[in-house]
């Protein structure tokens, strides 16, 4: 049956004839439901999930799946190293966008076995504008609980449970999970209100930095101690106040966390004491040091710009921060703090860090967190939030040590149990000393990064810049020990300032990450579907914009998230997808071996598969102009068909080979295609 190409013919197809669509997934013809569209999938009828997963997967399986004390393995349970990640197809998900941890089970149905990795974006409480990345707790986020998951499993009534069963039965499907490790919290997070000393604090009056020396946070600690003197515990029935030292240094973190904020499952009372507590500090002028981008990184000052003041609900004026000898990346992030893993030096007059004399401490805190988070919930890997970062001004250390990077740290301590897990690092390859002191690509190895971002979804398919960096990541996939990611779109920089990037060329960015089988590749929720807009459209279309929430201003956002309705490019992309069904299998543990490699001259790429090369694929980079009468040393003189294009489906033909060597077909625009022998 040839099936519409439109969106609304695709949503047609699936309404009117479901048990034909249905089929080959349930034949395990496929590995995915091919053509269901994502909006129309997470609105999949709750009952019918379920039979499709039992009848995949069975019945005993599935029901173990739903069973929150139940395990069930990892599809990496087998490997001995994380290497996998440097080939992996990954798919970012932010929940906030789709709703809860069940609809990522419905959307992670309409993804081939090719796209095996799964990383949701944070699931913490948020903190402020309620922005992902910003950690107000260790509790996950009550957002993502689904009623409807509760409703077809009455002992999944907690976030907690909920979280384990979506992994679970990610682990069914075949998907590996990964979770985002971030080394910053809120400002004023329940971390580091109950652990002052672990984060690095200042003193304001006014537009003036009073005190910011390295043993400020005892000040700090003094003060929330005389808060629960005045108010009391958070609970009624913790007893008598004990004194500062024994608060802070003798109680454990949960004992503390509530007498200061209470019950974790009071999540109304415990907001409503933190901002108690929060008001008290900054009546006295204690705020955590805001975390920062970009060298120098460090060295701040209080921002006399009039648009650097915000007046809050009630009434607190909030200052932003700059950097006092700025350069070009230079950021300060106004929300969110730092852990303080190492000393200062000089008590910290000059803000300068000690990089000899790491807080171990600190690291011993947040290796544990962690290790006991996946322990809990059993991820395969980790996203490094903001891996960019290296602070250290002299550049990266010839021979780092476990104290050089908390991700590195963190990927070893792990690795202990799961000797899968494995580091997916949040770089975009700057150029050296722009977003981290020294090379980042050396940052990146001494952290142990099994791979990176990168930066190509920032880049016009096909412009000097992209096929400049394109040649470089083959080169550095070829030569370090980490791979940088073929990135399509991230899952948390879809907005406005991006729609330049996909106005055309999604095909040649999806076909190259499937099947240039060297490199890894990672496509944020959406791209599958992205419509091009040449004008901004309303927020609600990125979802960047869902990162965090606004009711106000030009990053608010009204309602739910809108999926494009780029009906073409997702039926090109589903295209796409079951012809990688078919050859992975075979080209995955084949070496791949270039014969028109990228260069900022050449938009014409072709690459095999070793050792027969048996097929062949090229890609025209360019999006304006076909490539014609273009010959290539592949082939050796006998017939050869073309078997896929993405611009056509008719029969392409191909001449046979001659000395000078194959004609390759004439290619429109942005085409990619496949010949085989």
């Amino acid at each position: 049956m040839e099936l519409p190409i439109d969106y609304a013919g695709l949503k047609t197809q699936w309404e009117e004839q479901p048990e034909y669509m249905l089929d080959p997934y349930l034949n395990k013809k496929h590995s995915f439901l091919p053509f269901l569209l994502p909006e129309e999938a997470v609105k999949m009828d709750d009952e019918l999930v379920l039979q499709l997963l039992a009848q995949r997967f069975g019945s005993s399986a599935l029901q173990d799946a739903l069973n929150p004390s139940v395990v069930i393995p990892s599809p990496l349970k087998e490997h001995s190293d994380p290497n996998w990640l440097k080939t992996v197809n990954m798919v970012g998900i932010n929940i906030r966008t789709i709703g809860g941890y069940w609809e990522v089970i419905k959307y992670a149905l309409t993804l081939p076995d090719a796209q095996s990795a799964i990383h949701l974006l944070p699931i913490w409480e948020p903190g402020v504008v309620s922005s992902l990345y910003g950690m107000a707790s260790w509790n996950l986020n009550p957002e993502f609980f689904s009623e409807k998951l509760n409703q077809i499993n009455g002992q999944l009534d907690t976030v907690e449970k909920q979280l384990k069963v979506c992994i679970n039965l990610l682990h069914l499907m075949g998907k590996s999970v990964g979770l985002d490790v971030i080394p910053h919290t809120d400002r004023y997070s329940e971390i580091v209100l109950a652990n002052p000393s672990f984060f690095e604090w200042l003193w304001r009056r006014g537009d003036t930095i009073v005190d910011h020396r390295a043993n400020l946070h005892q000040e700090v600690e003094k003060s929330i101690h005389a808060f629960l003197v005045d108010q009391g515990p958070a609970v009624a029935i913790l007893g008598p106040t004990p004194t500062v030292e024994e608060f802070f240094n003798k109680l454990s973190e949960d004992v503390r966390l509530r007498w200061l904020f209470g019950d974790v499952y009071e999540y109304e009372g415990r907001q409503n004491r933190r901002i108690k507590l929060v008001d008290f500090l900054f009546k006295l002028g204690f705020e955590p040091v805001p975390a920062t981008m970009g060298p120098p990184y460090r060295g701040l000052k209080v921002s006399t710009k009039p648009e650097a003041r915000t007046t809050d609900n009630a009434g607190r004026v909030w200052v932003d921060y700059e950097i006092t000898q700025p350069q070009p990346m230079s950021r300060v992030f106004g929300p969110l703090t730092r852990y303080k893993l190492y000393e200062r030096k000089q008590d910290n007059r000059d803000w300068q860090i000690d990089f000899t004399l790491p807080r171990k401490r600190v690291w011993a805190y947040l290796l544990d967190k962690f290790a006991a988070f996946c322990q809990k919930y059993p991820f395969d890997f980790m996203r490094g939030d903001m891996s960019h970062v290296q602070m250290r001004p002299e550049g990266v250390p010839t021979h780092p040590d476990s104290y050089y990077d908390i991700h590195q740290a963190l990927r070893q301590h792990i690795r202990q149990q799961r000797p899968w897990f494995g580091y997916f690092a949040e770089s975009f390859l700057a150029p050296p000393n722009t977003m981290a002191y020294g090379d980042e690509t050396d940052h990146l190895e001494a952290s142990e990064a099994e791979s990176t971002l990168g930066d190509l979804q920032s880049m016009v398919v096909g412009s000097p810049e992209f096929m400049k960096n394109f040649s470089w990541y083959v080169k550095l996939g070829a030569t370090r020990k980490f791979a940088p990611n073929f990135t399509l779109m991230t899952a948390d920089k879809d907005d406005p300032r991006f729609d330049r990037f996909y106005l055309a060329g999604n095909e040649a960015r999806f076909f190259i990450s499937m099947f240039l089988t060297n490199l890894p590749s990672y496509m944020g929720l959406g791209f599958e579907c992205r419509a091009p807009h040449h004008l901004p459209v309303p927020n609600e279309h990125y979802t960047k914009l869902y990162v965090f929430h606004l009711d106000d201003g030009p990053k608010s956002t009204k309602g739910p998230y809108i999926w494009g309705r780029n009906g073409q490019l997702f039926y090109q992309i589903n295209r796409i997808r079951l012809e990688a069904e078919k050859l992975l299998p075979e080209l995955q543990n084949q070496e791949v071996e270039w014969i028109w490699p990228p260069a900022e001259n050449n938009k014409l790429i072709a690459w095999t598969h070793g050792p027969d090369q048996k097929r062949l694929f090229v890609v025209n980079l360019d999006l304006s102009v076909p490539q014609m009468s273009k010959k290539i040393a592949w082939g050796d003189g006998g017939n050869i068909m073309c078997r896929f294009s993405t611009h056509r489906q008719q029969e392409i033909r191909v001449n046979k080979a001659t000395e000078a060597g194959l004609p390759i077909p004439d290619m429109l625009p942005g085409e990619c295609i496949i010949l085989e022998k």
